[in-house]
């Protein structure tokens, strides 16, 4: 089973990677990405169809700086609660989990976080790492 999955995300990686898109992600965006499911120690979103949500960081050219989210919480401070309910339920930026992406595996926009939460994550960010 996890073989045909993994044949699935790849066959998607060659979709996504063929097409061109003319989405223009802005930083305090969260947006639903194509994603393959994490591994190991890392936080998982239910992945149906390799989608997870991230909150825009920054852009350099056609290429993002994104964090993770999650609806599940940890006692941790790699973890910051956000005050306003997002997918109905309380939601948490992942602050340990920042990568850079590609804008072709943007797929769909979800909200804006409001500017006093996404000051405090850059903050907790930069004082973390």
């Amino acid at each position: 089973m996890e073989n045909e999955i993994f044949d699935l995300w790849n066959d998607l990686k060659k979709y996504i990677d063929s097409k061109g898109k003319n989405v223009y992600p802005k930083h305090r965006e969260v947006w639903y990405i194509s994603l393959w499911k994490n591994i190991w120690f890392e936080s998982n979103w239910k992945w149906e169809e390799f989608k997870r949500p991230v909150l825009v960081l920054n852009r350099i050219w056609a290429v993002y700086l994104i964090v993770s989210m999650t609806t599940k919480w940890k006692d941790s401070e790699f973890y910051y609660k956000l005050d306003e309910r997002y997918f109905n339920k309380i939601s948490f930026v992942t602050l340990s989990q920042f990568k850079t992406i590609d804008k072709k595996r943007f797929i769909k926009k979800i909200w804006k976080i409001n500017e006093i939460d996404f000051i405090e994550i850059k903050r907790r960010i930069k004082h973390l790492f």
